[in-house]
């Protein structure tokens, strides 16, 4: 099967980027460099090309209830024009997917939007529409995700771009903005939607915008400044924050987790009544027997996804995650499942690194101070 294409992937293409296949779509990796991008995100802005994200929206009289049901977060707790991060877990409690659930602004036509990620946008799709059936209630479910195009502008001059692209008359609510914020904003004469959220650890905004007026929203951003990012820069910024990447640091059939393992529980609230509650009542009352660790490599080499974690004495702990040699720090860190007594800051333990077994310590998450 051919794999998709965001709506700016000729112009990507003529900027010079490289591609990568993520998701089931063909998305830029890189443009320049990805330390110059990400140092870009770090020091200024960038802007990354993030449409293979989905973009689901449930509109109707029962639309709280069929959200309330499917994700572990209270979606009660959302006025009009607020944002959480959720969890999307089976009867079991295991992560499916991870996502970010807006109650959408007045402005919207739809009652909530959530953002499945790249390649996930069908299976919630159907996810939802089964339950609304099965539980018979009243919601409508898009999938709009080939309708929208989706962009994250990053870093520490974001709000001085958003607000230069905005109408003088809105300027003041981009300064107003609260973290998780969701607004209708006219981002270079594009009407969007506009959430202070990001994947970075840096401030910005993620907007997402018709598909046909997605050059309008690039260029403007990329004539005031802002570096152009691919998604190899993407990684190693959340890697620094310890972000999941769904398939990665947790996937239902190769790497199966709960959001107590994932260092997430945050977000589960057993208060409310959702698929996978009561599974997820007695890991909390029991405890973890692993969790997602920080492992900093003492000797040379990089921790990559799949290498093995072992104890001083040679015993397999674990398995390395994600990875990269952090462009911020300057050292070689990743993230993996450890037995819960291994996860104390200055504990030593063994990356296994093309069959050599390298030093390596425990670091609290996330790496980096943001």
């Amino acid at each position: 099967m051919a794999s998709r294409e965001p709506p700016l992937h000729a112009v990507h293409a003529d900027r010079g980027a490289s591609f990568t296949e993520f998701g089931g779509w063909d998305m830029p990796v890189e443009f320049d460099s990805i330390r110059a991008e990400h140092e870009a995100v770090r020091e200024s802005a960038g802007i990354f090309d993030v449409s293979h994200m989905g973009e689901i929206e449930v509109t109707g009289p029962d639309a709280r209830t069929l959200m309330q049901r499917l994700t572990t977060n209270d979606v009660a707790e959302l006025d009009s024009g607020e944002g959480q991060y959720a969890c999307i877990t089976d009867a079991d409690g295991t992560i499916l997917d991870d996502t970010v659930v807006y109650n959408l602004p007045p402005e919207r036509d739809a009652d909530y939007l959530f953002v499945p990620n790249a390649g996930h946008d069908a299976e919630m799709y159907d996810r939802w529409v089964a339950h609304r059936e099965e539980w018979g209630l009243d919601a409508t479910v898009e999938n709009r995700t080939d309708e929208y195009a989706m962009f994250a502008l990053q870093g520490p001059d974001a709000e001085t771009l958003l607000g230069e692209a905005v109408p003088e008359d809105e300027r003041r609510e981009v300064r107003r903005f609260s973290r998780f914020g969701a607004m209708a904003l006219t981002v270079a004469g594009v009407d969007c939607l506009v959430a202070r959220t990001g994947y970075t650890g840096e401030d910005g905004f993620e907007l997402v915008a018709p598909w046909a007026d997605a050059e309008a929203i690039w260029t403007a951003f990329v004539s005031a400044g802002a570096t152009p990012c691919g998604l190899g820069a993407r990684d190693t910024l959340r890697i620094e924050m310890g972000f999941l990447l769904s398939g990665q640091d947790f996937d239902p059939a190769e790497n199966p987790r709960n959001p107590y393992e994932a260092g997430v529980e945050f977000t589960v609230k057993l208060d409310t009544e959702f698929v996978g509650r009561d599974a997820l009542e007695a890991v909390a009352r029991e405890g973890p027997d692993e969790k997602i660790t920080g492992v900093r490599l003492v000797d040379r080499g990089v921790p990559r996804h799949g290498y093995t974690v072992t104890d001083t004495d040679g015993t397999l702990i674990g398995t390395v995650t994600s990875g990269t040699m952090s462009p911020t720090l300057g050292e070689p860190i990743g993230l993996a499942y450890l037995p819960v007594e291994y996860r104390d800051p200055g504990t030593r333990v063994r990356v296994v690194v093309r069959d050599e077994p390298k030093k390596a310590q425990i670091r609290a998450l996330p790496f980096l101070d943001r």
